[in-house]
């Protein structure tokens, strides 16, 4: 029997939300942010209290309160998300056993352990790279040929 290790979307869902937020002319709810990623606002807290944590968006409370970003665009990067909520695991696949006795196995995870890292080292460079004003930008090049067509 084959199992599935369910896969981490925290960071898919940070920025979706971060983009809804950038476009948004005030604060949103979580409320508000869990109808557009489709989640519960309790699963919306708790996620952007990370981000709140790492300095990367603001709580108000009262009527006029909600999320908002408090860092600036154009220097948060994918790896800042990343790192902010609480770096989670990139790859799904692992060792059958952690520690094995086995000299074989011993081989096989020396192999993986290197490619693992390989990529692990190039995804996070790629991460470094590509901040959230980028994205922003991507969305509002694509906002702006989707109406066109709309229209068209």
């Amino acid at each position: 029997m084959v199992s599935y290790m369910k896969r981490d979307s925290r960071l898919s869902a940070v920025l979706h939300a971060l983009l809804h937020m950038a476009e948004h002319p005030g604060p949103m709810t979580s409320a508000a942010l869990g109808q557009c990623l489709g989640t519960n606002p309790v699963v919306v807290r708790r996620t952007m209290g990370l981000l709140r944590d790492a300095g990367l968006v603001a709580a108000g409370r009262g009527h006029a309160g909600g999320w908002t970003i408090k860092a600036d665009l154009a220097t948060v990067t994918l790896r800042d998300l990343h790192e902010a909520l609480g770096e989670p695991a990139l790859f799904a696949v692992g060792h059958r056993s952690e520690n094995p006795a086995c000299l074989v196995e011993q081989v096989v995870n020396a192999a993986l352990n290197d490619a693992f890292d390989e990529a692990e080292a190039l995804l996070m460079e790629r991460f470094a790279s590509v901040s959230l004003a980028q994205l922003a930008k991507e969305f509002a090049r694509r906002h702006k040929a989707h109406k066109r067509s709309a229209v068209a």
